[in-house]
């Protein structure tokens, strides 16, 4: 089947790519291998010139690359400009901290000498979503390329666009061929090439679902694999939190990316001292969100990136007032062209209605009544998911506590959760395992390797 891309904003054809053959995907893979141990034993200088030289390219083409973006999956096209932005941050920061990160480190023993080094494993098979094309790919290639090793990337079926232009990103900057390769292959080879022996390592973003499948792959033929698989995630509001900020980011972190995001706000879990004030300010915020064009400088919600994401998204709502939510804003796809769902707000919710229990990829968010942070805790644990979380109050020494009860991969504390190259990025439970960015992610890839030296035989 032909990889498509099409216009979210109406629906409209861009292009169309064929996908590889068996030769094509051989020789791609035949040629990654083969530059692997050549990139490896490239000095960590080089390496670095390479990565400043992707962040440079980055920002020089930021206008066309988030055009890429916006016109391929309907991102608002400032969201996409901070998308590009945000790439050559962190090609820059492991340009910079890399070698430090790389650095042996010397451990005292009893040896004449003992330390601990990194090294490449070989080439990483990255199987990435649509949601940030070009961030979501970058989280994994800069941290390994930088590790000294290739990367291939299989990324989603609707941005072939992007995919083709991270290729051309990495070529341009000076690393060499092989080094990052885009494959136009379906997603149904993904398990089956993550056993190719010239895989060394597999890193998936997306459902808990291909997860699963990935994970199981890469399990058979005893592969490292990274998961970052999706969450639902707690907004925690406690009765001394500042409600006009609560409620002004809340609405920024449930409906940017029109609420296509692993991170985003979810379940807003509110003390019931303060709902219903938290309510009234989040929907009329909410209420104020301007949908249209994705390339409109003034649209501050745009559609979602495919016409069965909204049918999901939908059902999802549907099913969710038949079991006895309300429905406070939206609720209803806007006729017309594009795959548009309005800002909608839900309150009267349980646990075990879709919108609390299920991963909600769209502009759609979960309002929860609790008595106190107790049971707030206690809601935000009551998931599958345990990916983000974001907690609101004056009290810090209480958040501190707080958070060490929280089953997450990553707590905020007044604050959105967002992804940060300098900080470690990913979840528990169902969210998957491993990390991402900052020296914890570079040092997934990489073969922890002990060397002891013992006394000098004479």
């Amino acid at each position: 089947m032909a990889f498509q891309s099409i216009n979210p904003a109406d629906g409209t054809a861009l292009g169309t790519l064929e996908p590889w053959g068996a030769a094509q995907l051989e020789t791609a893979l035949r040629l990654s291998a083969a530059a692997a141990p050549l990139w490896a034993a490239e000095p960590v200088d080089r390496r670095c010139q390479c990565m400043a030289n992707a962040a440079a390219v980055l920002r020089a083409g930021r206008e066309e690359y988030a055009r890429t973006i916006t016109r391929e999956m309907g991102k608002l096209i400032g969201e996409s400009r901070a998308e590009i932005d945000k790439c050559a941050w962190a090609c820059d920061y492991y340009a910079e901290h890399g070698p430090e990160f790389l650095t042996p480190e010397a451990i005292p023993t009893d040896a004449v000498r003992s330390y601990v080094c990194y090294q490449p494993l070989g080439t990483v098979l990255g199987v990435m979503p649509w949601n940030f094309p070009f961030w979501q790919v970058m989280r994994f290639a800069a941290p390994a390329l930088m590790a000294g090793n290739t990367g291939i990337l299989k990324h989603a079926s609707n941005v072939p666009q992007c995919a083709l232009a991270l290729e051309e990103i990495f070529r341009i900057s000076g690393f060499p061929p092989g080094v990052f390769r885009t494959l136009l292959i379906p997603g149904s080879e993904a398990s089956r090439l993550a056993g190719d022996p010239r895989i060394a390592a597999v890193t998936l973003t997306g459902s808990d679902l291909a997860g699963a499948q990935v994970a199981e792959a890469a399990g058979r033929a005893l592969k490292k694999c990274v998961l970052e698989l999706g969450g639902s995630d707690a907004f925690i509001v406690l009765e001394d939190a500042d409600l006009v900020e609560a409620a002004e980011v809340g609405v920024r972190a449930r409906f940017q990316n029109a609420g296509q995001s692993c991170i985003a706000a979810k379940r807003f879990i509110v003390a019931e001292k303060v709902f219903d004030e938290f309510r009234d300010r989040f929907v009329e915020a909410a209420r104020g969100l301007l949908m249209g064009d994705p390339m409109d400088e003034q649209t501050q919600i745009g559609p979602l990136a495919r016409g069965d994401l909204r049918d999901d998204l939908e059902a999802q709502v549907r099913r969710s007032v038949a079991q006895g939510a309300r429905i406070l804003l939206g609720g209803e796809r806007r006729s017309g062209r594009g795959y548009f769902f309005p800002p909608t707000v839900v309150a009267g919710l349980t646990p075990g209605m879709p919108l609390a229990r299920e991963e909600v990829f769209g502009p759609v968010a979960a309002l929860m009544c609790v008595r106190d942070a107790e049971e707030a805790v206690q809601v935000a644990n009551r998931s599958a998911y345990g990916l983000g979380c974001s907690l609101w109050t004056r009290d810090l020494d209480r958040a501190r506590r707080l958070a060490r009860d929280i089953e997450a991969g990553m707590v905020f504390v007044n604050g959105m959760v967002v992804s940060d190259p300098r900080l470690p990025f990913g979840g528990v439970k169902r969210s998957g395992y491993g990390r991402e960015l900052s020296e914890y992610g570079i040092r997934e890839f990489v073969n922890i390797q002990t060397v002891w030296i013992g006394p000098r035989v004479s």
